[in-house]
């Protein structure tokens, strides 16, 4: 049994064996390994993605998902208290919480595993699934040069962790003020996007639009990256800001079903942390 925190705590091997129980789980080898298994969500109401793709993977491993909103875990009782009591029913927890300390928090207390489905500074079950997709259309995703267009928060945070645990090259386009420290960072989109291959982004609060106005990432833009290159923008996304809506309806867009790998991923991550 083991935690799932954040990229930075795992080493290649592990983010490698994660892969292959997403084949494996793909080809139906983990059906059932769920059965007569609780696993406690608490997610606040607006996730979409992530929840449905936990839900439904954990319904598909023969699993029963226990939902509560993440606010749940913000009362009076300590959480030593929570999962003092959780760890007589519950199999495994996955929280998505603003607090960036929660899973961690969490894992400090509870024998059974936790997994971290997104804080404020965090977002690795999301960038472990995009790695996947690349790793299966990609010919060789580590030697890719990556860009990640975006402030300093927990998509492109999550980013650099992968870059450090798997030893691929991430550069920063941003607004002055919103830089990932210890990563090359550009200003400009026009000069950070040449010579890219993997162009990523993330969307932005409407009070750092302004300062983000050289970084939209366009047509324009994507014609001067490297040949094949393809874009990633992190959901949601809105057309106009990050993402010009031209970009949108190119073969550039990496695409709806690029995130569908998110269920075999995280249904990875759960039989991990479990076996």
């Amino acid at each position: 049994m083991k935690d799932f925190i954040r990229l930075s705590g795992l080493k290649p091997d592990d983010i490698y064996k994660i892969f292959s129980i997403a084949d494996d789980t793909i080809a139906g080898k983990y059906n059932g390994f769920l059965n007569g298994r609780s696993a406690v969500l608490f997610f606040p109401a607006s996730s979409i993605r992530t929840r449905v793709t936990f839900e439904k993977g954990i319904y598909l491993l023969g699993g029963q998902s226990i939902l509560f909103p993440d606010d749940t875990l913000d009362k009076k009782e300590d959480l030593r208290d929570v999962c003092g009591y959780l760890d007589n029913w519950a199999d495994i927890i996955i929280v998505r919480h603003k607090d960036t300390g929660m899973p961690g928090k969490l894992a400090g207390y509870s024998k059974a595993p936790v997994i971290n489905a997104m804080t404020a500074l965090n977002h690795p079950c999301e960038i472990l699934a995009d790695l996947y997709s690349l790793s299966k259309t990609r010919e060789n995703f580590i030697n890719d040069q990556y860009l990640f267009c975006g402030r300093s928060g927990n998509i492109g945070l999550a980013w650099k962790e992968a870059s450090e645990v798997l030893g691929f090259n991430l550069s920063q386009c941003c607004g002055a003020g919103y830089e990932i420290d210890g990563i090359k960072v550009y200003h400009n989109i026009k000069d950070a996007v040449k010579g890219k291959d993997i162009i990523c982004t993330d969307s932005l609060p409407a009070e750092a639009l302004n300062d983000f106005r050289e970084c939209q990432v366009d047509k324009e833009v994507m014609d001067m990256a490297n040949p094949g290159a393809l874009l990633n923008p992190c959901p949601p996304f809105y057309r106009g800001e990050e993402v010009s809506g031209d970009v949108m309806e190119t073969g550039y867009f990496a695409g709806y079903g690029f995130k569908k790998n998110l269920l075999a991923v995280q249904q990875a991550i759960i039989i991990w942390c479990m076996l």
